[in-house]
């Protein structure tokens, strides 16, 4: 452990202006540096070999909006310094050996950005469903068994939300409210399912359950209301067919599929590029094939709600989305109307599509 005089060595501050001040044996603060001490914003801590976290009493810590302590010794992460860091906007503790995060962490209204990967965590607090402004959360490389049950009907500016290297057997349900997420990544886990109302997820542009080996073998039928889906990797799982749905994607410019033993579509289609995939899938869903068959998922039935029916092989363009009768549902899936698409609103008994 280093002494108190090594770490005042060591510790670096930035303000607003940039300045760096370096201090030896001790932070000096005379009068006509008070104004730059109030203006604290930066706390570079990264590195150290730290085993406890040095607190200057010259520091104003309502201040500081990024606190960094990476790469260090740290089990744990005291109460009280963070129930006192109101101003907080980005903190990263990512590569210690922390085993819990304090429940104070709820008090950082205007955290944006958080760092919490490659520790020992085993769950995260409920309470960082009151940090509201988060925008950014990787928790990769710990020991994660769930996430907490209401977390996507809080976090409602979260964008992306990285949880790779886990052992999360399943994503909780409200994870489908998060409706301004961009990118999800829980690649390496031990996922048995996916959320099925995936289809409010319409900001969603990455989505990356690769490498759940052994254990994801389904894909839901809403992932094809993901609209502004670009990248999808559903590589190494056991999935043996693809949800006829995804030919609907029209943004989608990246499928990876190795490593399942896919038998729809097959091998052939995949070898013929992603437009083919689609337009094959895309048949399917419009009972254009033959040995389709009969749809008994719900987007089956959506086609017969007129959203897709109607349509021939050769009304079908290149990417295997576009088509003169259809209706687009791109409206319908603003938050407005969030959930619309559900399976059990959609075949209730007051549907919001006539029969």
């Amino acid at each position: 452990m280093m002494c108190e005089e090594q770490q005042q060595q060591q510790m670096r501050f930035e303000t607003r202006d940039g300045r760096k001040m370096n201090g030896k044996n001790q932070i000096k603060v005379e009068e006509e540096e008070d104004e730059a001490m109030n203006q604290l914003e930066i706390v570079d801590l990264r590195g150290m070999n730290l085993d406890s976290i040095p607190i200057n009493p010259t520091i104003n810590l309502a201040a500081i909006c990024k606190l960094d302590i990476s790469n260090n010794n740290l089990q744990s992460i005291p109460e009280s310094l963070i129930a006192r860091l109101l101003n907080l906007v980005v903190l990263d503790v990512h590569s210690n050996q922390i085993k819990f995060l304090p429940n104070s962490i709820g008090c950082l209204s205007k955290l944006k950005n958080l760092n919490v990967s490659g520790n020992l965590l085993q769950s995260l607090p409920r309470t960082i469903e009151n940090c509201r402004s988060l925008e950014e959360l990787n928790a990769n490389f710990n020991k994660l068994s769930q996430l907490p049950d209401t977390i996507g009907f809080e976090l409602l500016n979260l964008q992306r939300l990285s949880v790779n290297s886990n052992k999360l057997i399943f994503l909780p349900h409200s994870t489908s409210h998060l409706t301004n997420l961009r990118v999800l990544d829980a690649r390496l886990n031990c996922l048995r399912s996916l959320p099925q109302d995936l289809e409010n997820l319409i900001n969603l542009q990455v989505l990356n359950v690769s490498q759940n080996f052994q254990y994801l073998s389904v894909i839901p039928y809403s992932i094809g209301l993901l609209l502004s889906l670009v990248e999808l990797d559903v590589s190494y799982n056991k999935i043996t067919a693809l949800p006829e749905s995804i030919g609907c994607l029209k943004k989608l410019q990246k499928l990876s599929v190795e490593g399942n033993p896919l038998v729809s579509p097959p091998l052939e289609v995949f070898e013929q590029g992603l437009h083919v995939v689609k337009q094959y899938l895309c048949d399917k869903i419009n009972g254009s094939s033959k040995t389709s068959p009969k749809k008994k998922g719900w987007f089956g039935r959506l086609g017969k709600c007129t959203t897709f029916n109607g349509v021939n092989v050769r009304d079908v363009d290149r990417e295997g989305y576009i088509m003169p009768n259809y209706r687009s549902i791109d409206g319908l899936a603003s938050p407005r109307y969030m959930g619309m698409f559900s399976p059990r609103r959609l075949f209730s008994p007051k549907s919001y599509f006539s029969r």
